[in-house]
């Protein structure tokens, strides 16, 4: 990650002047992991609140001010409020219909591939989906997002103790999960390394 950071940090300057094409850096790079975080959340459409939250970091990235680091923690605090902002509104109107398909996927892999990562994606989302919320946003944000300890527990709001707890207890449930030891090809073994 730390050369992918030197492009980040690249793209992350560029795009605040309004280079376009550092922007789209940016979100090629960002746009998969704030998916899978927003569907961990449970959210009914991540692509329409990925898409309010980049609306967002467009609107306000004058404002901005930080490293590469900053910048993700930054992302994916909008986006966890646009998660939240939209769960409370679902609560308060019922839900439509879920059309349940696959997202399309556009560019020259083959589609065969792209339908295997989109079932292995959405089997790892799922699992973390039923860990109680706590554990799967602290999960999602140091596992799927790449943000560390410190970052995690300052978007969330607690301490960075709490989030640790969180993480372990979640990486324990996950890894006592019949599903992951079968994925892992361990199915007779209770947990994974280095979690107990």
């Amino acid at each position: 990650m730390a050369e992918q950071t030197g492009v980040l940090e690249n793209a992350l300057a560029r795009a605040s002047t309004g280079d376009e094409a550092g922007f789209l850096e940016l979100w090629r790079s960002l746009q998969p992991r704030l998916l899978r975080f927003l569907r961990v959340l449970g959210s009914d459409d991540p692509d329409d609140l990925a898409s309010e939250t980049w609306l967002q970091v467009v609107r306000d990235l004058h404002k901005f001010s930080g490293d590469e680091e900053d910048f993700r923690r930054w992302l994916f605090t909008i986006a966890r409020h646009r998660a939240i902002d939209a769960a409370r509104a679902r609560a308060r109107r019922p839900a439509s219909p879920d059309s349940g398909g696959l997202d399309a996927l556009a560019d020259d892999r083959l589609v065969e591939d792209q339908v295997l990562d989109v079932i292995s994606v959405h089997g790892a989302v799922a699992l973390l989906t039923d860990l109680p919320r706590e554990q799967a946003e602290a999960v999602a944000l140091r596992v799927i997002a790449g943000l560390d300890t410190r970052d995690v527990a300052k978007i969330l709001g607690k301490s960075a103790g709490a989030i640790r707890v969180s993480l372990h207890r979640g990486l324990r449930t996950l890894a006592a999960d019949p599903a992951v030891q079968a994925l892992a090809g361990r199915p007779d073994r209770p947990t994974l390394e280095g979690v107990e």
